[in-house]
């Protein structure tokens, strides 16, 4: 029977299932609960699960930026709006002020 790479199932968990896996190996580890070619085995499985980590939060860092970009340029055209609404106004004001000759 096959080994399943422990890549496999790590690639499906979440980020919080990863960070517990992680946590128990570090605690087997610590503790010395484990043989040497287990922990070299679970060491391996860890490296995998950090990795998995920092492929979630370098995912959740992008979505991050696209929303603050996405708030920008949203905030960049509510201020541009406005900023005509203004002059928009100023020149109706000016226009009552100093009326045309013969209008």
């Amino acid at each position: 029977m096959a080994k399943n790479k422990p890549e496999n199932n790590i690639d499906n968990l979440s980020f919080e299932e990863a960070i517990k896996e992680l946590t128990n190996i570090v605690g087997k580890i610590e503790q010395g609960e484990i043989p040497l070619q287990d922990s070299l085995e679970q060491y391996e499985k860890g490296m995998a699960l950090i990795k998995r980590c920092r492929n979630i939060l370098q995912q959740a860092e992008k979505r991050i930026e696209k929303i603050s970009k996405e708030e920008t340029e949203d905030r960049g055209q509510k201020t541009e709006d406005r900023r005509q609404e203004t002059e928009d106004r100023r020149q109706k004001t000016e226009e009552r002020q100093n009326p045309e000759p013969g209008a």
